[in-house]
């Protein structure tokens, strides 16, 4: 199943995919459908609501416009350890984002005033969305806490992220980080494993990865989150990203406004977003 959060009228409404259609459903989005119960096997435990909408020309919000929670995950590709001359950790490396930092998966992308920052990156991510409350979870408890996965760019101001050893002020600009368009439930995609990834700038391909290059797969990090804080329904865990980020070519390559990023996961979708200036 895939569910999804447009904008109708100023406001979001939930809505479940069904062909070419969204079924509009009696929620504002799909964190208050995944807060309602279960959402998998085809079951919604929100009432349908009157009305449907064309999903091409839909304008989708964030999947997840508010979570809770928005927990990233640095260095977890062994292609991105390798081009970052980084060993492989030993245990996941984590950093939080704030929810203003979310976009839609069409919307532009934020980017700081040229006298702020020129150094943006591209990162494609596979995103865990969490479907029900989980703490202290065994391996099987954490797999049947994900809900589905979606798609997300970690867009990175890498000048600020190294300002310290910690990276949060490079990674939660906001307006910065595309995520969508879809989340799709596990009975439909699986565990997130063995799934194709890939980001282009401008019609340039510059990551083509799998997700079995994951160091620590989505259970494994949910099931270690859930030992620190306990994890709820809408909130969003980015796993990392492959190899082919800007920092890492040589020379350094960085968005700029106008420049088109086309970000794709397997199974899930696609972000296509304009870069902007702020």
């Amino acid at each position: 199943m895939r569910l999804v959060t447009v904008r109708i009228d100023g406001a979001t409404r939930a809505g479940r995919v069904s062909g070419d259609e969204i079924v509009l459903l009696d929620a504002p989005d799909v964190r208050a459908v995944l807060e309602a119960g279960p959402a998998t096997s085809g079951t919604v435990p929100v009432a349908e609501a009157s009305g449907t909408l064309a999903l091409d020309g839909a304008d989708f919000a964030p999947v997840v416009p508010a979570p809770d929670k928005i927990v990233c995950v640095g260095l977890n590709y062994r292609d991105h350890a390798e081009e970052t001359n980084s060993a492989l950790p030993a245990a996941p490396t984590y950093f939080a984002k704030y929810r203003r930092a979310l976009t839609g998966p069409c919307d532009p992308i934020r980017l700081p005033p040229p006298e702020v920052s020129t150094s943006a990156d591209w990162e494609v991510e596979l995103a865990v969305v969490i479907g029900r409350e989980v703490r202290n979870a065994s391996a099987d408890e954490a797999l049947a806490a994900i809900a589905g996965f979606t798609v997300l760019n970690d867009v990175s101001i890498r000048d600020w992220q190294m300002r310290t050893t910690q990276f949060l002020a490079g990674k939660t600009f906001e307006g910065s980080t595309p995520v969508g368009p879809a989340l799709v439930t596990t009975d439909e995609i699986g565990d997130g494993r063995g799934l194709s990834v890939s980001c282009t700038v401008d019609g340039v391909v510059k990551q083509s990865s799998n997700t079995d290059q994951l160091v620590f797969g989505p259970a494994e990090l949910v099931a270690d989150l859930s030992t620190i804080v306990t994890l709820d329904p809408g909130d969003i865990i980015a796993t990392g990203t492959p190899a082919g980020v800007g920092m890492a070519r040589n020379p350094q390559e960085w968005l700029a406004p106008g420049m088109v990023v086309r970000t794709a996961i397997e199974g899930i979708g696609e972000l296509v977003n304009t870069c902007a200036g702020d």
